[in-house]
């Protein structure tokens, strides 16, 4: 009995000592990053959106007819070759207009030639096509300018043509009746074709250009690129409200090769 008590002792003792022992448990340090919250709004306000971009196309020119588009591109071209071998733009814009049947015909689409110039002795590209005879052969250019300065050396270099260089150099009329005298056409209405081409078109105002004239005032005026109705109007000596009552605008648009009248049309037209 004496031994069992002693055994109950012990083991109250035991358990008394383990309980009065205080747990410690070790606490792993936190790593803390502080953030700065004035930053990262900033950063916010900051962000970059990008936008798409819609694209951006340009207004193709509208013209009146192809004859339009056609003394448009060229017409450049024409004047240059005029200050270098002193033939009227003019000419040569009709004439181009009336053998390239307004840059639409097959030796102008197909060889960029726009005079039905023969090949000659020529060591280029060529084309052929039914013209007096069956399938003759022209001449194919790389670029039309080209065949403008065929145009001036065809005429310059041979002797025929010799007579028209003493012509005033804006005398379309003389130029016109000239060309058909010297054979370069068999047909007897060339020169009113090109004469016509040129008043209808006012051709003229680029030989005047050129020879810093002051082009002959029409009854009417072909827009060009840059025209506006206040120039017109300056240029025409009239005003924007009667440029408009002419032509019957309720707008201030124009177009390229719009033709406008520019005077007062007479009573009894």
């Amino acid at each position: 009995m004496k031994k069992i008590i002693a055994i109950l002792c012990i083991t109250l003792l035991i358990v008394s000592c383990g309980s009065s022992k205080k747990t410690t448990t070790k606490k792993g340090k936190q790593n803390t990053v502080k953030v700065d919250r004035k930053k990262k709004k900033a950063e916010k306000e900051t962000e970059i959106v990008v936008v798409e971009e819609e694209a951006i196309t340009e207004t193709p020119e509208v013209y009146a007819n192809k004859t339009e588009e056609y003394i448009a591109i060229f017409s450049d071209i024409a004047q240059n070759e005029m200050r270098n071998y002193q033939i009227p733009a003019s000419i040569t814009l009709a004439q181009g207009i009336l053998e390239s049947g307004s840059g639409s015909g097959r030796l102008s689409v197909e060889a960029n030639n726009h005079f039905g110039i023969k090949c000659h002795e020529w060591t280029g590209a060529k084309i052929y096509h039914d013209d007096d005879a069956s399938q003759e052969c022209f001449r194919k250019y790389k670029n039309a300018k080209y065949s403008f300065r065929d145009h001036s050396l065809f005429l310059t270099e041979r002797k025929r043509y010799s007579k028209l260089f003493e012509l005033e150099k804006d005398d379309y009329e003389g130029w016109a009746k000239g060309l058909r005298a010297a054979g370069y056409a068999t047909d007897r209405k060339y020169p009113n074709k090109l004469i016509s081409l040129i008043e209808r078109y006012q051709l003229y105002r680029f030989d005047a250009d050129v020879l810093g004239k002051e082009s002959k005032v029409s009854d009417k005026h072909a827009v060009v690129k840059g025209d506006t109705l206040y120039s017109i109007s300056r240029k025409y000596n009239i005003s924007v409200t009667e440029l408009k009552s002419l032509n019957s605008l309720d707008g201030n648009d124009l177009f390229v090769g719009q033709i406008l009248f520019v005077k007062p049309i007479p009573k009894d037209y």
